[in-house]
């Protein structure tokens, strides 16, 4: 064996990984961050107030006077209130389910079972007060109305909803509305010029969330109203009754809610630092290439 072939032969070097390239863009204006996080307060103690109210009369009907003798579509009920070990039930058109704890029945503050639709954490006030319960619904209603409108009137006079929200035509192809199903399900965010818009699935949430779901709870919400009936009679008419009204309302509610709460999944899946941080400063950071 010759020297040469004794001499140890160097490792070639690693190629190094490159980091992702990153951009930082300028993605919420200062009226759509103010508008949403007054909305955020907004829309939780709405909810909450709206609680108390229902757990005066924890039932929905269908038409005009939803009396004691109708039979509900929804009712929250508690059985065997009086005994050691009540249970609280939710039924819905026929079907029943326990939820003790959480509807029906729930420990009071000395700790003992109160028969309740809702819990007193879910409620404004925490104490069974029908009365406080509407003043503040009524009040935090007119909050995000309010609000409501002046973002509405911003994004239009803007162009804010025709820019960023009217779906491409590109968007609207089955193979385009496949695609974006299937990255949802893979939880694939996109990178790039992509991730600086939004997809089609997004754009439809939010032109049903805020030109459908939230117009028909403020209408609805209206319509319950003795004052406006006076003043608009017709509403009854159009939405079947009181009673119709009151369980629209409260679908509504429970949709904005199921909104909500795949929107702070994905903010968590989306990078909840970066997602909060956009509605906060205005600036999101967006991946523009991969890492090699």
């Amino acid at each position: 064996m010759s020297a040469e072939d004794a001499l140890p032969v160097a490792a070639a070097p690693r190629p190094r990984r490159r980091q992702a390239r990153r951009e930082v863009i300028y993605r919420h204006s200062v009226l759509v961050r103010i508008t949403h996080w007054v909305n955020v307060v907004a829309a939780a103690l709405l909810l909450m107030s709206g609680l108390q109210i229902l757990n005066a009369h924890p039932r929905l009907y269908w038409g005009a006077d939803g009396a004691d003798a109708d039979r509900p579509w929804l009712e929250i009920v508690a059985l065997n209130p009086d005994s050691d070990r009540p249970s609280g039930v939710l039924r819905v058109a026929g079907r029943q389910i326990r939820a003790t704890g959480l509807l029906g029945v729930s420990k009071a503050k000395d700790g003992s079972w109160s028969d309740v639709a809702f819990p007193r954490w879910a409620t404004l006030p925490g104490v069974r007060d029908l009365a406080t319960g509407r003043r503040w619904h009524f009040f935090l209603a007119w909050v995000f109305v309010i609000n409501g409108l002046i973002y509405l009137a911003s994004g239009l006079a803007g162009g804010h909803f025709r820019r960023d929200l009217v779906p491409t035509g590109r968007q609207l192809r089955p193979a385009s509305i496949v695609k974006d199903i299937v990255d949802h399900i893979r939880l694939a965010h996109p990178v790039g010029e992509e991730a600086k818009r939004y997809n089609v699935l997004q754009k439809f949430a939010y032109l049903a969330v805020v030109f459908v779901l939230l117009p028909l709870m403020v209408l609805t919400g209206l319509t319950m109203s003795p004052g406006i009936d006076a003043v608009a009679p017709f509403l009854l008419n159009v939405l079947g009754g009181r009673q119709s009204a009151r369980s629209i309302h409260f679908i509504t509610a429970d949709l904005i809610v199921l909104f909500v709460l795949v929107h702070v999944v994905e903010v968590f899946i989306a990078g909840v630092f970066n997602e909060i941080g956009s509605m906060i400063t205005g600036r999101y950071t967006i991946r523009t290439g991969k890492g090699s």
